[in-house]
């Protein structure tokens, strides 16, 4: 059974009540077991933290011993530099996500210092860009 391990940064705890015009209505713990269902042969885990260090520890965690992990930074995406550091240190691709899409929004969320080090980047397609994520992990 493959296991991918789906990561969730600072303030994606607060999906469903934070800016639902742009992040949608649902939060992620809704969300989740309709995705689990979808792929019943995948192990699909779940962890968030509003935490850069804890981000990067459960990406340690688990960077060597599943398949992939799908990664939403929120905002450390266009900041840390350790995440990045991070990323390129594992074993197992990491895609980049974003619910809404960056480039639609803000100057500053037009830059991802964890790109780079990223299998790929999925942003724009709502909650559905975990599916697309999980769908390029297992191809």
């Amino acid at each position: 059974m493959k296991k991918i391990q789906i990561i969730n940064g600072p303030n994606l705890n607060l999906l469903g009540k934070r800016e639902p015009g742009i992040y949608g209505s649902s939060s992620f713990d809704a969300y989740l077991p309709q995705l689990q269902a979808k792929y019943p042969d995948v192990e699909i885990s779940y962890y968030q933290s509003n935490v850069e260090g804890e981000l990067i520890n459960k990406m340690q965690e688990v960077g060597f011993s599943c398949d992939g992990i799908v990664l939403n930074a929120g905002a450390y995406t266009h900041t840390s530099v350790a995440l990045q550091d991070c990323i390129r240190s594992l074993a197992v691709p990491v895609i980049e996500v974003h619910i809404s899409n960056v480039h639609q929004r803000e100057e500053f969320r037009h830059k991802s210092l964890i790109s780079c080090a990223c299998k790929g980047v999925i942003c724009g397609f709502g909650l559905d860009s975990y599916r697309l994520a999980v769908e390029a992990l297992l191809a």
